[in-house]
Order: structure tokens, then sequence, then C-alpha cells
């Protein structure tokens, strides 16, 4: 009876990890392929508020020569040295589409200023062709106009990434039969700021941070069915976020805290200011730390129309501060 049960537990072992993987039918040999396909990632609820943000005035027109890793921090291993960075370098990407969300494209008019060079060295080759090959001494400005060139500058980066900032776990046994979780949670923090281009004066400064959790549970037996028959099991899941959708979140709700820093320090300001005050008042109880569930629901009610207010995913943004 005992073999029994262990050809069972054998054969469902090699159906689930079968199940896993394709089967070239030819019978040659192959590597396993994967079966999901590409997909667009899902709005994440900074972005969401992002894209609900009432209209300005007049868009802004900003520049991002670069938003980097300044934690200098490597991806931590248990076998070593690592060269892998903790977090991704690609925060810049990250802050230039989190720009052109904030009012679905209608706040800033983002400039290329990354890649400067190689957009300098394209307009030169366009000149150089239509001189030769259309002999201009001066390049009509209908063909190629002057660029666009920023009022604001933002400048900052990754200031922050903590590891281990919360950890715990739990577990319990019994007759050999028992079961565990553990927990871990890290945290993010970026820096953003805005600059005069006119002045050098720094206008605005926004901190912000994103906790990433990471989260297992698991299962196991360990019991001898009959004499020298050991019966040994063991299952499991890991949960971890994603640190590139932590950090992606971190920077939007940065551009968000700005938007509202700026609109509160007279920077710019909303087409309708009037129809804008709660959201005004509810950044500043976020911000300043008077922050509860119930007042955030009561500015919803009071915003009416402005669906930066609106509830996402079922949840009252309130509830969770962390962003995620």
């Amino acid at each position: 009876m005992y073999r029994s049960l262990s050809l069972s537990l054998t054969c469902a072992a090699a159906l689930a990890v079968s199940g896993c993987v394709s089967i070239p039918q030819d019978g040659r040999n192959s590597l396993p392929t994967t079966t999901s396909l590409a997909y667009f990632p899902k709005k994440t609820q900074t972005q969401n508020l992002l894209n609900q943000l009432p209209s300005p005035q007049r868009p802004v027109a900003i520049a991002v020569y670069g938003f980097t890793d300044q934690t200098g921090q490597f991806k931590p291993s248990e076998t070593g040295q690592t060269l892998s960075r903790a977090v991704t370098q690609g925060a810049s990407s990250m802050l230039v589409k989190a720009l052109q969300d904030a009012g679905t494209r209608g706040w800033f008019t983002v400039v290329e200023r990354e890649r400067l060079d190689n957009l300098l060295r394209e307009r030169q080759i366009i000149g150089e062709m239509r001189k030769r090959y259309l002999g201009e001494q001066e390049i009509d400005p209908a063909a190629l106009p002057a660029l666009l060139f920023a009022g604001v500058l933002l400048e900052g980066g990754i200031v922050g990434y903590d590891t281990n900032t919360v950890t715990g776990g739990a577990g319990a046994a019994f007759l050999g039969i028992g079961a565990r979780t553990e927990y871990r949670q890290d945290t993010v923090t970026v820096y953003l700021r805005a600059v005069s281009v006119r002045t050098g004066e720094v206008l605005a400064n926004v901190t912000t941070s994103k906790t990433i959790a990471s989260q297992a549970l698991g299962a196991s037996a360990f019991k001898f069915v009959a004499f020298r028959e050991l019966l040994e099991a063991e299952a499991g899941i890991t949960s971890n976020e994603p640190d590139q959708i932590a950090l992606q979140q971190a920077i939007e709700k940065a551009v968000y805290g700005l938007v509202l820093e700026g609109v509160e320090l007279d920077l710019w300001r909303f087409e309708d200011m009037t129809a804008a005050q709660p959201l005004i008042a509810a950044y500043r109880a976020e911000r300043d730390g008077v922050y509860d569930a119930s007042d955030i629901q009561k500015a919803v009610k009071r915003a009416g129309s402005l669906s930066a207010l609106t509830v996402v995913d079922g949840e009252d943004d309130g509830k969770r501060r962390d962003g995620s």
C-alpha cells in the first residue's frame, strides 16, 4: 500500500513537471520552451493618479539629463560578490514616461537631453545632405527647425535602497508534518528636484519611498510510513514584488508630488484652481503626515468631478500609503 502511495506521488510530481514545459513531438532533444506571451504591463496605482491629474493652464517645457542610481549598491548574493546592480539603471526612462503620463501628456513638454549628442549628430547629417544634394547654403527652417529649449531641469536620482528593513516569519510542526511562512521588506527611495534654467534656483524638491515586499509559504512532511521506508514531501511558493515596478511607482509618486508642490508654491497652476483645491488639500495632508483614510475619503467626495481622487481597483487610495 505504501509503495503504491509513493509511486502515485512520484507520478504526480512527474506530471506536474511535464505540464510546465513543452515536449518536442519529433523525438529530438530540445530545450524546454516557455508558453507565456509578451504583454503590456497593467497600469500602476500611481500611474493612474498621474493620468487623472487635472489640466494645467499651460504645459511646462522640461528636460531630464539624467536620473541615476546614486546608491552605488550591488545586488546582494549569498554566494559572493556580484556585478549586478541592486536597482535598475533605467530610471531616466521611467522618469520621462512618468512626465508624459502626467495629465495624459498635458502637463509637461519633455525635450530629449539624455542622448543629446545623438540628436545633434542626426541633425548635422540632415544639414549636410541638404547642402550636398539640394544646394542649400542656409538650411530651410521649415525642414530643420530650431530645437525646443526647456525652462525647467529635473535633477536627482535613486538615493536609497535599504534591504531587510522588516523581516520575520512563523512555523510549526507536529509529528514530522509542518508549515512555515517568511517575509521580508526592502525600501527604495528617490529624490527629485526642479531647477530653473534662467536663474539656477532650486524651485521645488520631493522625496518619495516605496516598499518592496517578499513572502514565502511552505509545507513539509517527514515521516516513516513503514520499516526503513521514509516519506519525505515538500511544497512551497514564493512571491517577490519586482524591484523595477517598485522603483517605477516611487518615481511616478515623485512626479505627482512635484506637480502639486509646484502648484502650492505658485510655480504653475491648474486650469481650474477652485475645483483642484480638494486635491491639493489631500496632497498636503499626506505630505505633512496628517494622513487618515477617512480624511481622504471626504476629499474624494468634495472633489466631485476630479478624477485624480477616484478609487483605484476598488480600494481607497488613502488606505495604502506606500503606493503599491
